[in-house]
């Protein structure tokens, strides 16, 4: 398989599993569409012709030939100059690597990430918050993390992947999508009633289970293992944390419990304000899970990902 295809099966993967309607990702792509339309010739000249078919701004080719023939990459949940350089390594001993793919933002994906936070709007929403609340919190907190990571090195990572001549591309968003789906599904079908079934059916899960021989089970961090979990929601996608506000707003939406990958301290101040139960369910298990069901399609395709840098790797074929 080609890297293009590749990368393309994942992208759509991520809109067939965004938390918003494939409606409304068209009209992103369609008012994308016509404001590249307006700009100047010389204007175009700096716009990521990638915006017009792919909505996940924090999710990039960063550096590669599209047509190279894909057989074995290394996926990683972060990529950096020692992660690219094992890579070489183990080329040089016949692992016959073809790529190597991040999950984390880097190079092109890395500065405007912060746009993809705009989602979280859509699933506060459709937990029942109002619209305008949702939009007037996220705003003000996407700018936040936009002003955070304008001074990051960006194409660190991607200037030695040039050295090396080794394809490099992260798919972030449409990852986080796949676990947010899947749990939300998985969850749906069952009758939770309390805080600590959270917890047991992630344990049925082999990303979990195997976090957890590592020292990092899911944990309850707000709220008691017998607590009545009341309404669920899942924070898997969207980006990053969104603002601490939106505990005020959840509780007042009826949400018992938020369920993420990981809270910043301020967010689990506020949700034990309001009396929001909070799951950690674990970063890289969560990050892995995603990852894994875009893995499963590229195997299905004869594209063998090996797993490093955080990734546990588990195939569902």
């Amino acid at each position: 398989m080609k890297l293009i295809e590749m990368y393309k099966i994942a992208i759509e993967a991520g809109i067939k599993n965004d938390p918003r309607s494939r409606k409304d990702i068209e009209q992103i792509l369609k008012d994308t569409k016509e404001a590249y339309d307006k700009l100047d010739d010389d204007k175009k000249e700096f716009f990521d012709p990638e915006r017009l078919w792919n909505p996940y701004a924090d999710s990039r080719l960063s550096f590669g030939d599209p047509e190279t023939k894909i057989k074995k990459v290394m996926w990683g949940i972060d990529v950096g100059t020692g992660e690219l350089v094992l890579a070489d390594r183990l080329n040089e001993r016949g692992a016959n690597i073809s790529a190597v793919v991040s999950h984390h933002p880097l190079g092109l994906g890395r500065i405007p990430f912060p746009e993809v936070m705009s989602m979280q709007t859509d699933m506060y929403h459709s937990s029942g918050i109002p619209i305008n609340i949702a939009e007037g919190l996220m705003d003000k907190r996407i700018d936040e993390v936009h002003r955070a990571v304008m001074a990051s090195n960006y194409n660190q990572s991607v200037d030695s992947a040039k050295l090396l001549n080794i394809p490099l591309l992260n798919i972030h968003t449409p990852a986080d999508n796949m676990v947010q789906r899947f749990l939300e599904d998985m969850f749906r079908k069952e009758n939770v009633k309390y805080v600590g079934d959270i917890i047991d059916m992630l344990m049925t899960l082999p990303e979990y289970r195997e976090a957890s021989k590592q020292n990092s089970p899911p944990e309850i961090i707000a709220g008691k293992k017998k607590g009545r979990a009341g309404k669920i929601i899942f924070k898997m996608t969207g980006g990053t944390s969104g603002p601490k506000e939106i505990y005020e707003k959840m509780a007042q939406a009826g949400i018992g419990t938020a369920v993420g990958m990981h809270f910043p301290d301020s967010h689990i101040e506020e949700a034990k304000k309001y009396n929001i139960n909070i799951v950690v369910a674990g970063h890289m298990s969560s990050d892995s899970l995603g990852i894994n069901l875009i893995a499963d399609l590229w195997e299905k395709k004869g594209v063998e990902t090996v797993p490093f840098s955080g990734l546990i790797r588990v195939s569902r074929n």
